[in-house]
């Protein structure tokens, strides 16, 4: 897989010709050149159902009167830029107009992407109906005819549908459509009986063709749906909606799964399908450092205007990225993350079964978190492997049943340490910690919100009362030492008790212990996670990195960077090399929450202290092969990087 994609988007509408009148083959090239570009994929079929090319399986474009994917492909392979084709497979307006009755429905015989035809947007076809077929030959004929070196599908996934086909499917099952549980065992069989039948095709064609199937998400817990690809592309626009700590959550556990992927952005100032957008050169600078830092290559999104002419501004911009990304290759291939933490995702486990909630952002708070206090760690789900990890979280909501808990005590029986929150620990039935945690659980705290009184100083607060927002569980101490108490407000915020513009005060009433080491690790009694993503609250960090510092008396990494910062470790095993990644830029929120990135400040004199115990060779500075001095003792390597501007990596060679 190679590290400067672009992905080309070219969804363009019948009521626009003509098609790629200014299609210049030098002209492409020269723009590949200049966006620095090493893999482009091109478009056979787009969002509307055109083809871009002759075909019989489909039917060209109406205002085009050339092969250009031919043209394309051609131009790009004699510069020695592979093409990876697109076809969009879940969208293809053209013929939902001509076949509704094959459209994903929902309970109401409603459509989505929008709902009906009288407004404008594209439907979303269902692939148990025989569009499927269609599909199939579509790719099939491209993949014929075209020297394409790889498979992007487009809008597909386990799609909950209740169009005539499915139902019909799920009554000659013996299945009730009203069942949704037994329903989506046949939509899973419904996606994997697609990908099934894309490999075989693709096979039939073009044998070991990378393929990839894009849902818009890789699910964390859900191997099975990964392994249905040969490669994983984690779409991840920051101003788009996902925003920047969604990459490194996402790239944390797809790393975990020994594949190689690449992180998507885009060019736009917001996100797909915008024409004339353009994010500030430092904002693509720092989200393909981002990628690189996190063990993944890059792709960056672009969409090519009806006329087919390559927008000079937009490779100029890709190129200020790509260049730097060049630069440093050597020292991101192969590379596996150095972690001393695991994320047991949330999203991987499933929420609790008595708590409330049904959804929640507690992965996203904690890594928030991991970031900012700048530990070294990975996401995973319950296949992986907790051995080696010195510490695991299980964040708020994590039900601990008699599997899971087998893998726990072993875990702890190997000397591993467990930082755990709120509803997680607790058995099926929510009534008691399936394992030893050093307390007692009495059930779900009646007061929401209350508050926290540490033991310890928290960082740079000082001693007080802190509110908690989230709910929290009321605990007694069973053999373990508390490290702060509960206190209960005067009363809950009700119709006929309230007190103030938002909560009551506390009482100063002993509500018990609120946090608690013991020999397992550390509990701490509220949904801290959660309570961070929605408001960030300092002291929930502060009580976190409090307890992360206490079971990590060792911790691999230690830097003056700040909260704002991002530190990685990864290791070249077959070069004897560590790679210090360091990153620092401060997106701010305009306009309706975009996240924006626009100048890059630069930090100076940040000092890194690395674990290792192989005799350490030299450090240096890449790309820049600029040696650093160090010192080496105690098996623990300092350095200090005169300057971080938006990235930098350090190499640390070892023999």
């Amino acid at each position: 897989m190679r590290f400067r994609q672009v992905h080309l988007d070219f969804h363009t509408s019948e009521a626009i010709a003509p098609i790629g009148a200014r299609f210049d083959k030098k002209q492409f090239q020269d723009m590949l050149r200049l966006g620095r570009v090493d893999s482009i994929t091109l478009f056979s079929k787009c969002h509307h159902g055109w083809a871009y090319h002759p075909t019989e399986a489909n039917e060209i474009h109406p205002g085009l009167g050339f092969d250009l994917l031919a043209a394309m492909i051609e131009a790009a392979h004699e510069i020695d830029v592979k093409t990876p084709v697109y076809l969009s497979a879940g969208l293809d307006e053209k013929l939902a107009r001509r076949h509704p009755e094959w459209l994903i429905r929902d309970e109401h015989d409603h459509t989505n992407w929008v709902k009906g035809f009288m407004e404008p947007g594209y439907h979303q076809f269902c692939m148990n109906s025989p569009y499927l077929d269609i599909l199939l030959n579509q790719i099939c004929e491209t993949l014929s005819r075209y020297e394409a070196d790889g498979l992007f599908l487009d809008i597909v996934g386990v799609r909950k549908c209740y169009c005539h086909n499915c139902v019909q499917s799920a009554q000659e099952q013996g299945i009730d459509p009203r069942d949704a549980k037994a329903m989506r065992q046949l939509w899973e069989n419904t996606y994997a009986g697609y990908t099934a039948k894309v490999k075989e095709t693709v096979e039939s064609v073009k044998p070991g063709l990378p393929i990839f199937h894009n849902g818009g998400h890789i699910a964390r817990g859900r191997r099975d749906l990964a392994a249905m690809n040969s490669h994983l592309e984690l779409e991840s626009l920051p101003t788009g909606g996902w925003g920047y700590d969604h990459f490194p959550l996402s790239a944390r556990y797809a790393q975990t799964l020994g594949v190689d992927f690449l992180g998507m952005t885009g060019k736009f100032h917001t996100s797909w399908g915008e024409f004339g957008g353009y994010k500030h050169p430092n904002a693509l600078r720092y989200e393909a450092a981002l990628s690189l830092a996190n063990g993944a290559r890059c792709s960056i999104g672009d969409q090519l205007h009806p006329d087919g002419h390559m927008d000079e501004a937009t490779y100029a911009l890709i190129g200020a990225a790509y260049g730097e990304v060049e630069n440093k290759e050597a020292w991101c291939v192969k590379a596996t993350n150095v972690a001393d933490v695991a994320l047991l995702s949330l999203e991987a486990t499933g929420m609790h079964s008595k708590a409330e909630a049904r959804k929640s952002n507690s992965d996203a708070g904690a890594v928030r978190m991991l970031l900012e206090g700048k530990l070294l760690f990975d996401v995973i789900d319950t296949e992986h492997e907790f051995s080696a990890y010195k510490v695991l979280i299980l964040p708020d909501y994590v039900e601990v049943g008699d599997e899971l808990r087998g893998k726990l005590e072993f875990y702890l029986q190997q000397g591993g340490k467990i930082l755990a929150t709120g509803w997680s620990g607790l058995n099926p039935e929510g009534r008691a910690f399936a394992i030893d945690l050093g307390v007692r659980h009495l059930g779900a705290n009646p007061y929401r919100p209350d508050y926290f009184r540490p033991l310890f100083q928290p960082g740079s607060l000082g001693e007080a009362s802190y509110i908690f927002y989230a709910q929290g569980q009321k605990i007694e101490l069973d053999g373990g030492t508390s490290l702060g108490h509960r206190e209960d407000p005067y009363f809950n915020r009700d119709a006929f008790t309230f007190c103030s513009h938002q909560h009551t005060p506390s009482s100063y009433a002993d509500g018990g212990p609120g946090m608690v080491e013991s020999g397992s690790g550390i509990y701490i009694a509220w949904n801290v996670f959660e309570d961070y993503a929605t408001k960030g609250s300092l002291i929930l960090k502060e009580a976190v990195l409090h307890a992360l510092n206490l079971l990590l008396p060792g911790k691999t990494l230690q830097t003056s960077l700040p909260a704002q910062g991002i530190v990685t470790l990864q290791e070249q095993k077959e070069e004897n090399r560590l790679v210090n990644h360091l990153l620092y830029a401060s997106p701010v929120r305009r306009g309706e929450g975009i996240e924006v990135i626009e100048d890059i400040v630069p930090l100076y004199d940040v000092v890194v202290s690395v674990r290792t115990a192989n005799p350490v060779k030299q450090v240096y500075l890449a790309p820049q092969m600029t040696p650093l001095p160090f010192n080496h003792e105690n098996d623990t390597v300092t350095y200090t990087v005169p300057v971080l501007e938006c990235h930098q990596m350090v190499v640390i060679d070892y023999e």
